[in-house]
């Protein structure tokens, strides 16, 4: 059987563990051999988005030879695939064999795509009572081109009706340093996107990316608001 290695983010391995063991126990309930890396840190997208090259550069440049080869690479962050799959040609060049680059941007995966494009879903027993919206990740959308997977998914939990937001697509503010940079239109997008949540009465706000939903409940917590943000992987795990 084909291994499945799985890549933690950063932000994940030290403020959201739990999400990257939820989305191992998935893995192994769908029928897949997870192995892990010790040695991987970083995609490097963070030190890019901030202006430094050269350290992006040499994070990027261990991603690869970590993940070299590897016919399945599973993450739960589009934010991060995204980076890998769009922006690893032009950050290393020509000094990362141009097969090896190809091979492994077409071998990863996020999270979603890969249970709904290469899984068994009949062994999935998530339940989750209350009402829930779901958010478009913009790297998700737009750099991975993620829609229809997790809204499958989530049909699939038991007790959980999910209500569409005409305004999914739209951005939650986070954006990365775009959050630090320009607080106050970085609030008020996430001040947006929890109002929306409100107008539809739902319990809680769904997305692929931690980086979204840290985002909002932070938000969330400050107005002492009665919503929770939950990761997908948090969901399917739930019984």
């Amino acid at each position: 059987m084909t291994k499945t290695h799985i890549f933690v983010p950063c932000f994940i391995d030290q403020l959201y563990p739990q999400t990257a063991i939820n989305m191992v126990t998935i893995l192994k309930q769908v029928g897949c051999t997870v192995d892990y890396n010790p040695n991987q840190t970083c995609c490097g997208q963070p030190a890019l988005n901030a202006g430094f090259w050269n350290e992006a550069y040499d994070v990027a440049k261990k991603f690869v030879a970590d993940f070299a080869n590897k016919e399945q690479v599973v993450c739960p962050s589009a934010s991060c695939v995204g980076f890998i799959k769009n922006h690893y040609a032009k950050l290393l060049g020509t000094d990362v064999a141009a097969s090896t680059l190809a091979h492994l941007q077409n071998h990863i995966y996020e999270f979603s795509e890969f249970l709904v494009d290469h899984c068994d879903l009949s062994n999935l027993t998530a339940q989750l009572e209350g009402k829930a919206m779901y958010h478009d990740a913009c790297s998700a959308l737009r750099e991975c081109q993620i829609k229809e997977a997790p809204r499958l998914l989530l049909s699939k939990v038991k007790g959980l009706e999910l209500v569409e937001n005409p305004n999914s697509e739209v951005c939650c503010g986070f954006g990365g340093t775009f959050s630090t940079k320009f607080e106050p239109i970085s609030v008020a997008m996430a001040e947006k996107k929890v109002e929306e949540a409100l107008d539809l009465s739902v319990d809680y706000i769904i997305s692929t990316d931690l980086s979204c939903l840290m985002h909002l409940q932070g938000y969330i917590e400050k107005k002492k608001i009665p919503l929770k943000t939950l990761h997908l992987a948090d969901v399917l795990v739930g019984e």
